[in-house]
């Protein structure tokens, strides 16, 4: 494909090209018809570089020879078509330093070939062009434009008017000062040009004029302050960029008022840019000053991981031995009864034997209901008789057990995030949830289903709660400051916020933990900024008093239960100072020119 497209584009530029070349001398033809054949010959013993050099040579001395140019053209697709291979393997291998030679060389020998600046672009990155504090406007000293025309003026009036209408007649605007005083003036004059009408309303107004632009002036008072703060003005626009808030901009302007005592500056902090006008020799002092300042705040990329630890730890071990007892008066046959015998036995004897009236089925019914369900009954449990005189006592000796287990949990959070911000802005980093809590309720008074459905008419609503939402977990503000030699210096306030668990008048209750503080990095440093640690440890025994307290045998005579929960949390910042732009430079280029 790139044969076939080597051919066309060369024909098509021969057939585009109006101007017959010159035709070349026999000399040259000798010799671009030795060049090609020894880049031939190279080509066939595959030193393809010394024979593309071979065919420039003889296209250079024969340009309209198109045998020459197609050879040429094709063995350069064959290069770069070969570096690019070449390339791409080597990014496969992880060489990136050689693959980033090999898509350079290719770009060389085609620099039209979009897929080799791709693959460049891939390696090396976006280029990161810094953007400098320019010049995009220089008016050098003003002058108006007014309207060739004469004109006549008859005029009894304020001294403002009378310059507004001067100006209304040559297509110029006026722009009064503050001190240009109002005074009534008397102004007679005819055929008139601009110069000429300004010239005498200014000795009749006692102010003067300055061009602002080719349609504009400036009035002020005829003072020698106003002079030498109006005069030869020069009007000048400055592109400053990372000015993308009003409050930059209005630092820049009052820096320039406050050093060079300049009156008119006008910033758009939206476009970046302020317009300057102030005379000759201040605006240039001005200018070498904007351009030498570093405007543009550099970028630091703060690396964030947090890492949350939760341990849990039960363990439960010991007897667990009957500490209640229960004594209760049997009869005899009742429990010579049981002893042994199916309780649907027991009931088919004492019906037969008279003891339960058959017909009555209710009764019976019951019976059963109650005899079956053994495991509420006292007999269901381990008993003891004594006595063996007319009453018969039980004593329920409960039941024993043996417990033996270990319950234990890690839990391991990370979060890891990459916050970028301006040198002086704050970026904050919020882990956790927003939990909702019920405030109030709102309904119409006396509006309640029971009253409705008296009333009749359907006006209940349900009342409709006001929740307020709570940040829960962690919040993180940081906000760097680099110096000249890249160290960060990072003022951080960090806010950690729980659940506790408990409640206040149905409230939960928030666990808050902050803190403030300022670190000094160097670019790259790490450095921990929260390390909180949690331990709760509880222990519980049960048994009978005394036995509880012997050592050794607490263990097997009692119940102990244990359990422990650690939290821990841990922050590391780093910090990466990703542009930090000097401009020296401009400065200098601006001062030369």
């Amino acid at each position: 494909m790139w044969h076939i497209l080597a051919v066309v584009s060369l024909t098509a530029v021969a057939f585009c090209d109006q101007t017959k070349p010159p035709e070349p001398s026999k000399k040259d033809l000798k010799e671009a018809k030795s060049d090609c054949a020894k880049g031939l010959k190279l080509q066939h013993s595959k030193h393809l570089d010394e024979a593309l050099q071979e065919f420039n040579n003889a296209v250079e001395l024969v340009p309209q020879n198109l045998q020459y140019l197609t050879t040429r053209e094709m063995l350069r697709q064959q290069l770069v078509f070969q570096r690019m291979e070449s390339g791409n393997a080597r990014l496969r291998d992880g060489q990136q330093v050689e693959a980033l030679a090999n898509f350079r060389n290719a770009l060389d020998l085609d620099p039209q070939n979009t897929y080799a600046q791709q693959r460049l672009r891939d390696v090396s990155g976006p280029d990161d062009k810094t953007e400098l504090t320019q010049v995009l406007a220089n008016s050098g000293e003003l002058h108006v434009k007014p309207d060739a025309v004469h004109s006549d003026f008859h005029y009894r009036g304020d001294a403002r008017d009378l310059i507004t209408q001067i100006g209304k007649a040559y297509g110029i605007t006026p722009v009064f000062d503050d001190s240009m005083v109002s005074r009534p003036v008397r102004y007679d004059i005819t055929d008139v040009d601009f110069y000429t009408a300004m010239q005498a309303a200014s000795a009749v107004t006692k102010s003067f004029w300055t061009p602002l632009a080719e349609k504009q002036m400036l009035l002020a008072a005829d003072t020698p302050e106003n002079h030498r703060n109006f005069d030869r003005m020069v009007l000048r626009t400055f592109y400053i960029p990372g000015l993308s808030n009003a409050k930059d901009a209005t630092d820049i302007a009052n820096l320039l008022r406050s050093i060079f005592d300049i009156r008119f500056i006008m910033t758009q902090a939206q476009s970046g840019t302020i317009v300057v006008r102030a005379p000759q020799q201040t605006l240039d002092a001005a200018t070498t000053f904007l351009l030498s300042l570093d405007h543009t705040k550099p970028q630091v990329m703060l690396d964030i991981k947090v890492y949350e630890i939760s341990h849990t730890f039960m363990r439960k071990m010991g007897l667990n031995l009957p500490n209640t007892f229960q004594m209760f008066n049997i009869p005899v046959g009742a429990l010579a009864a049981l002893g042994g015998q199916n309780i649907q036995d027991l009931i088919n004897q004492l019906i037969s034997n008279g003891g339960i009236n058959q017909a009555n089925s209710t009764a019976i019914s019951t019976l059963l209901q109650q005899l079956q369900n053994q495991q509420n009954s006292i007999f269901s449990q381990p008993v003891v008789t004594f006595g063996n005189g007319l009453t018969l006592m039980g004593l329920s000796l409960g039941s024993l057990s043996a417990q033996l287990s270990t319950n234990e949990s890690w839990v391991r959070t990370l979060e890891h995030a990459y916050l970028r911000t301006s040198q002086g802005d704050d970026a904050t980093f919020r882990i956790g949830s927003r939990y909702p809590i019920l405030n109030a309720t709102f309904a119409p008074i006396f509006n309640t289903s029971a009253i409705s459905k008296v009333l009749q008419n359907g006006s209940f609503a349900a009342p409709f709660p006001s929740i307020n939402y709570e940040d829960i977990g962690l919040n993180l503000k940081a906000k760097p400051i680099v110096s000249g030699n890249s160290d960060v210096t990072l003022t951080l306030e960090m806010q950690f916020r729980t659940l506790v668990g408990q409640s206040f008048n149905g409230i939960p209750v928030i666990s808050n933990r902050e803190y403030k503080g300022t670190t000094q990095l160097k670019e790259g440093e790490s450095t921990v900024i929260v390390g909180a640690v949690s331990r709760t440890d509880s222990r519980s025994l049960t048994g009978f008093p005394g036995l509880s307290a012997v050592p050794g045998l607490n263990k097997l005579v009692t119940s102990n239960n244990k359990e422990e929960d650690d939290d821990e949390l841990m922050m590391v910042v780093t910090p990466y100072v990703l542009n930090d732009n000097n401009h020296d430079e401009a400065a200098q280029i601006w001062i030369k020119k």
